[in-house]
């Protein structure tokens, strides 16, 4: 297992590497002219510009640029944003732990809530609860979060008052539930679904056959035989779903007023800062990378037949 895990540390370095090499140059080569975007259409000296430049290193070739950025990033150095020459590190401080409980909050009501719902249908599929399941997962993967997310908070904010229509107070977890749950919408979809298909597909298997021929007590048939095997495919969903679920609060954390990673990003890029999107992005490219190693170790817990040399 160690030798396991030390391959795949060594796996991470090159797609790392890779990854935050096409972001960098998507933000450095296409948008243009970083300084020239942070001075509007007011006159500007060139000679101005062309220091700031050189003070930012923007007047290296965009490949020393890059391994400029990647040698600071191992000293903790994630950049200065370009208009305030505030530390990216500091923007990551502040927006990121709001990201986090939020991001918590709508994994926790994912798995929980995904997971039920699709073990319940798929426990008794072709039933009527295992087409209502089919029905609402299909009305949530086919409506877009910024229409949900505008409707609950007609609905629970303005219409019943319930909760407030935007974020005061980040610490606050009873504040977060709503736009937690807008966010987390598609991926409860998906999870249920997911979860409902390989439970239903494992019932015919010919193991829990066996199982239920032996005589096991069905607790057992279904919480440790059917389970574990059925869940393989709804990690590996997950697994990849945390990174997407921060990625994807930038609608959320905008129509609830959340400010976080989300809020960031897109202000960062409406301004042309690339400093900021390079550096927030790089941190999302470790913890994809760190969620799909947790996920294979977690296979061989889920199923004994797999082990890593």
């Amino acid at each position: 297992m160690g030798r396991y895990v030390a391959r795949r540390l060594l796996q991470m370095i090159p797609v790392f590497i890779g990854s935050t090499l096409i972001i960098f140059c998507m933000m450095y080569a296409l948008p243009g002219d970083p300084v020239r975007a942070m001075m509007g259409d007011q006159a500007y000296d060139p000679t101005v510009v062309a220091g700031i430049k050189k003070e930012l290193g923007l007047d290296q070739p965009l490949l020393q640029q890059y391994v400029n950025y990647m040698t600071n990033l191992l000293q903790g150095d994630f950049g200065t944003q370009i208009a305030s020459q505030r530390p990216i590190a500091d923007i990551i401080t502040d927006a990121f732990p709001v990201t986090i409980r939020l991001t918590i909050f709508a994994f926790t009501f994912v798995t929980l809530v995904g997971i039920g719902l699709g073990i319940v249908a798929g426990l008794r599929p072709d039933t009527l609860r295992d087409r209502g399941l089919l029905t609402l997962t299909l009305v949530l993967v086919s409506m877009p979060s910024f229409v949900l997310g505008f409707l609950l908070q007609y609905l629970f904010a303005f219409k019943w008052s319930i909760t407030t229509p935007t974020v005061t107070d980040s610490t606050d977890f009873a504040q977060l539930a709503l736009p937690a749950t807008v966010l987390a919408s598609l991926s409860l979809a998906y999870v249920a679904r997911l979860t409902r298909t390989s439970i239903a597909e494992n019932l015919r298997s010919d193991y829990m056959r066996t199982a239920v021929a032996k005589g096991l007590p069905r607790r057992r048939v279904i919480g440790v035989h059917l389970m574990r095997n059925s869940l393989i495919p709804v990690v590996t969903f997950l697994g990849i779903e945390v990174g997407n679920l921060m990625t994807g609060a930038i609608v959320t954390e905008g129509i609830f007023n959340v400010r976080g990673i989300g809020v960031e990003i897109y202000e960062a890029l409406s301004r042309r800062e690339g400093a900021t999107v390079v550096g927030i992005a790089s941190l999302m490219v470790l913890i994809y990378l760190a969620a799909s190693l947790i996920v294979d170790l977690l296979y061989a817990v889920l199923d004994p037949r797999i082990r890593y040399a």
